[in-house]
């Protein structure tokens, strides 16, 4: 696992400046991404703190960002927000439609005095329709897509993951290409737009090719059925001896070849082709991996294309040789945590320092964006 270096500058938004309006989930994530990749973020805390019920020092997604607290409710509060908007290039929120109106630090009020500013809004449901004012989480939101739907046994109720479908992926990354987009945009014609980045809409947008399967029928509209979703034993997880999984994807003929070579039951099971007989198939395979551990049979498939994996926990994955000759994940003060992603030839990334506490950037984000003390006064007129 690499160390990472604490070198300031770097990365290809060098010099782009955010503000980001603190939440919590896939918006501080999508302004992690942006502060990964060099831009200056500043995150607007509110007083008393907003973040994930952990100790701000390990809070992961605040890195490479720098805080001060704002309390918009006050009566300058909107005021000393759009001092930091009037110099930035993006702004990033995630409160329910109408909220930053209502405070004074919406799309409107921004660009009336920053018209090239990219307004990023960050909502589950997005800022129309029926749902738009409900409350939501990832798992409500990946179920009415249909996503939700396709993962877990047949048998058994649809299994819950982590909140990386629907948060992250349908809307953390959908936000940041929206935002990359707009500015690219607003550079070209020194215009700024708002960018709707629902989550709804970016999980549904990561079915696309499911979708045209299905069209094609070769898909079918449940799950643990289809090729990818688990229902074909070459393509799932299986138990060890000790155990744990190993996750095996031997989807082509010459990577299933070999996968059964080695798995030692090359012409004692059916055809790959015989649909009626996978589930002998995925029988003798279960039954196989059950006679050593797991790591016995990461050894077997050690160095071949049979596409066999182990199945790690989040504490092994760094220690993961591929993952460690790469710095997939780097250590930053003390704490294990992925490395900026992707990478890049002419302009590197890194994480250039921890997690920011609230507040304790206000005196170099005024100094650094031409902006009066944000704890200071307003005088009337200024």
């Amino acid at each position: 696992m690499a160390v990472a270096g604490t070198e300031n500058g770097g990365g290809p938004l060098a010099g782009v400046r955010v503000v980001e309006l603190a939440g919590i989930g896939p918006g501080p994530f999508a302004a992690m991404l942006l502060a990964d990749l060099g831009a200056d973020v500043v995150r607007v805390d509110r007083p008393g703190g907003a973040g994930l019920g952990i100790d701000p020092a390990c809070d992961v997604t605040n890195r490479n960002k720098r805080s001060v607290v704002v309390d918009l409710k006050a009566p300058d509060g909107a005021e000393r927000v759009l001092r930091l908007t009037d110099r930035a290039d993006v702004l990033i929120e995630g409160y329910r439609p109408g909220v930053a109106e209502r405070l004074g630090v919406g799309p409107e009020e921004c660009r009336a005095r920053n018209p090239k500013l990219v307004y990023g809004r960050m909502t589950g449901w997005g800022q129309d329709g029926p749902l738009a004012q409900r409350a939501g989480h990832d798992i409500g939101y990946i179920a009415v897509t249909g996503a939700l739907g396709m993962i877990g046994r047949p048998d058994e109720p649809p299994a819950v993951p982590a909140n990386l479908v629907g948060d992250y992926a349908g809307g953390s990354l959908y936000l940041v290409v929206g935002v990359l987009a707009a500015l690219h945009h607003a550079r070209a014609t020194g215009t700024g737009q708002t960018v709707d980045a629902a989550i709804v809409d970016g999980t549904s947008h990561l079915t696309a090719m499911i979708h045209g399967m299905l069209a094609a029928g070769s898909w079918q509209d449940r799950r643990g059925a289809n090729l990818l979703d688990g229902g074909c034993p070459f393509y799932g997880t299986y138990e060890t001896a000790d155990g744990r999984y190993l996750a095996v994807g031997a989807l082509e003929q010459r990577f299933y070849d070999e996968f059964i070579a080695l798995l030692g039951l090359a012409g004692s099971v059916p055809e790959r082709g015989d649909l009626a007989r996978w589930g002998e198939l995925r029988e003798a395979v279960a039954a196989r991996f059950k006679q050593r551990t797991r790591d016995e049979w990461t050894a077997v498939f050690e160095g071949s294309d049979a596409c066999v994996a182990p199945v790690l926990s989040l504490r092994e994955a760094p220690a993961h040789p591929h993952l460690a000759a790469r710095g997939t994940f780097v250590d930053h003060g003390g704490l294990t945590q992925p490395a900026p992603a992707p990478r890049f030839s002419a302009t590197p990334t890194a994480v250039r320092s921890g997690p920011a506490r609230p507040g304790a950037g206000s005196a170099e984000v005024a100094r650094d964006w031409g902006v009066p003390e944000l704890d200071a006064p307003i005088q009337k007129g200024s």
